[in-house]
């Protein structure tokens, strides 16, 4: 019976976990009442019933329908990742695959126990979305790219530009058999995603929870500055960056007024973000925050946006070299419908797939930028009259 009791224990820990930080004392009460009921069966039927009842308070209908609505998008994404035992080094896609849904599962009811429910208002829960969002159209965009890139053609006729595109000089320094991937098992990439997946995951979900006590204007100016900045990085390179992939639909010098907006949004974004956020900065009921804390405000505003920002891009980014790599169509009309031979259509889409790494580098440093502008722009920005509580006490007088 002993071993029963730890059973129900550790259900009812493992319940409790659902529930928000503000009904951890009535899951407590419930089980200190177990107490006052006749010990053997009954007593671990009570607890049975506690398990049940913290769980049915935990997973609330509006809650399953979230759950749902994430098991049919996660599903699509691993569907869509998913690589074929014939692909070169299919064990690591799908460790990756598997490791990155679990850990969307996982992080928010984590994030729910250190940080508390998340903040009050759209803003918040429309940011949480859209990171995982993005995160689950990054799997099979990163898949599918990655298993072109480094796939050795069958045709002898392709090796050379392939060997070109890895960095070769001539043909002779692909050691890889036609048809098979070449190097080992990419490991300590497939580390390195879910290491940036974890820090995306877990910094977004702690600046939108109440812990944080980020607002909700500082969010929504994040998140405007973010998009906004994304869709222009996108539309400047939506293939990646080298010459002979980027700017399909903006050739030449027509892409250069894009290209001047988006390297003026990815310093100045930031830092414009950081001074609204500071300025707009208010406590309940209007009150004035203290001048730490409205710096906070900036700071997170900025690395918020150019985060947006690299999610968004590098989602559509690798989503739309995914698409081309997989449908001819996309692939002749990014080249204004002129006819392509073969050999020419293999090295439009070798430069796309080996450019798309750059996403990755976005990912890294945007958000590195994003930190060191708005943390200038929020030092920058003047704060006028101290808030009441940064108010030193006056000495009151003698008589």
């Amino acid at each position: 019976m002993n071993k029963l009791n730890q059973v129900a224990g550790a259900a009812r820990r493992a319940a409790a976990w659902l529930l928000p930080a503000g009904r951890w004392d009535w899951a407590a009460a419930i089980w200190a009442e177990a107490h006052e009921v006749p010990p053997g069966l009954t007593r671990l039927a009570w607890r049975a019933g506690g398990v049940w009842a913290i769980a049915r308070e935990g997973l609330m209908p509006r809650r399953l329908g979230r759950v749902a609505l994430f098991a049919a998008a996660a599903g699509a994404a691993a569907w869509a990742a998913w690589p074929q035992p014939a692909v070169g080094h299919a064990g690591v896609s799908q460790f990756h695959v598997i490791a990155t849904v679990l850990l969307l599962a996982t992080l928010p009811l984590l994030a729910r126990r250190f940080f508390g429910a998340p903040s009050p208002g759209r803003a918040g829960r429309s940011l949480r979305v859209l990171c995982c969002a993005a995160i689950l159209a990054l799997l099979p965009g990163l898949t599918i790219v990655e298993a072109f890139a480094n796939l050795t053609p069958a045709q002898p006729a392709y090796k050379y530009t392939y060997c070109i595109a890895q960095g070769w000089s001539n043909a002779q320094g692909c050691n890889g058999a036609p048809g098979q991937s070449t190097g080992g098992p990419p490991w300590q990439g497939e580390i390195a995603l879910l290491l940036m997946t974890i820090a995306y995951a877990g910094v977004i979900l702690f600046l939108t929870s109440r812990r944080s006590q980020v607002t909700r204007s500082t969010l929504a100016i994040a998140t405007t500055t973010g998009l906004l900045f994304g869709v222009v990085m996108y539309a400047v390179a939506p293939l990646g960056i080298g010459r002979g992939a980027s700017d399909p639909w903006l050739p030449g010098s027509t892409a250069d007024p894009l290209v001047a907006l988006a390297w003026i949004l990815l310093v100045g974004g930031p830092a414009a973000a950081a001074v609204l956020a500071v300025r707009r900065a208010r406590g309940p009921g209007g009150a004035a925050l203290p001048r730490n804390v409205r710096i906070g405000q900036g700071i997170a505003a900025g690395v918020l946006a150019n985060g947006i920002a690299a999610l968004f891009t590098s989602a559509l980014g690798t989503g739309t070299v995914a698409l081309m790599l997989r449908s001819t169509w996309l692939l002749h009309w990014l080249n204004h419908g002129h006819y392509l031979t073969a050999i020419a259509a293999y090295r439009y889409q070798t430069n796309a797939s080996s450019d798309a790494v750059v996403y990755l580098f976005m990912l890294i440093w945007f958000p590195v930028i994003g930190l060191i502008m708005s943390a200038l722009g929020a030092a920058c920005t003047p704060l006028g009259r101290p808030a009441p509580e940064e108010l030193a006490p006056v000495p009151a007088t003698p008589g």
